[in-house]
């Protein structure tokens, strides 16, 4: 008697990590995120096709290592220290660490306070130090930002010069000290004018870093001390930022390098 012998091969395969696959982008939920945190997930929401998969991320889960799971964490505008007291020390060292090993980092206004080392409460993601601490409420308006060739380009405006919302963020200066486990930063735009209300002085913003950017270990870490997300024609600045960070994490297999 002839038997006739089919085998079947049931073969599953988990597909490569591509470009087609979402960004995994968690946003800062805490004490000291103030409103505009809404308009930045709304940058990142409207009109990029579902290229990010968006979720929030407590102080609570990121010390209970939930960013194992995320490719670029942000930091939205508010309050820096109570968004750095909310984390606390566990909290901080876990975010200091998942960037060393590759994860992204967005800091925005309050989060790029928060990005710096000059502060108790601080990530020390950027050797940088914070210009006039004491007339941190110098004002909301538009000021005008003198962008770097590199800025220009990464940023995607014609010239270099470019109008932007403003809140209280960080006047950032290179630091007197220099600390050989954070990394200098490349400073894509400066301020060119300036607010100067409740008491600040004038002649101190103009000058100071405005958008910088800096690698980490093996991750990328960048911060706009103002408002992009606040800004008519700029939204696109954060879901560019967020592509550039993101280009750096191992778990993103063969995604292209972005930006510059």
């Amino acid at each position: 008697m002839n038997y006739r012998v089919v085998i079947v091969l049931l073969i599953t395969a988990t597909p490569a990590f591509g470009d087609d696959d979402p960004i995994r982008v968690a946003v800062f939920q805490g004490p000291g995120v103030g409103p505009s945190c809404e308009q930045l997930i709304a940058a990142l929401s409207s009109n990029t096709g579902g290229k990010f998969r968006i979720s929030r991320l407590t102080g609570d889960e990121i010390r209970a290592g939930k960013l194992a799971d995320v490719d670029v964490l942000v930091h939205p505008g508010g309050s820096g220290s109570k968004q750095g007291e909310a984390l606390g020390e566990q909290g901080r060292l876990e975010v200091q660490k998942y960037v060393r090993a590759g994860g992204g980092y967005l800091g925005v206004c309050g989060g790029a306070y928060l990005a710096t080392n000059d502060y108790a409460w601080s990530l020390n993601l950027i050797d940088a130090k914070v210009v006039d601490k004491r007339h941190w409420d110098r004002g909301n308006g538009t000021v005008t930002l003198r962008l770097s060739p590199k800025g220009s380009e990464f940023l995607q405006q014609d010239g270099p010069k470019m109008l932007i919302h403003y809140a209280q963020g960080p006047l950032l200066a290179r630091p007197e000290w220099d600390d050989p486990e954070v990394p200098d930063y490349e400073s894509l735009a400066i301020y060119v004018t300036e607010m100067a209300e409740n008491g600040a002085p004038r002649g101190v913003m103009a000058g100071t870093s405005a958008v910088v950017r800096c690698e980490l270990g093996t991750g990328r870490v960048f911060c706009f001390s103002p408002h992009p997300e606040l800004t008519e024609g700029l939204h696109h600045l954060i879901p560019l930022a967020v592509e550039w960070l993101a280009a750096r994490k191992p778990s993103a297999g063969n995604r292209s390098q972005v930006g510059v």
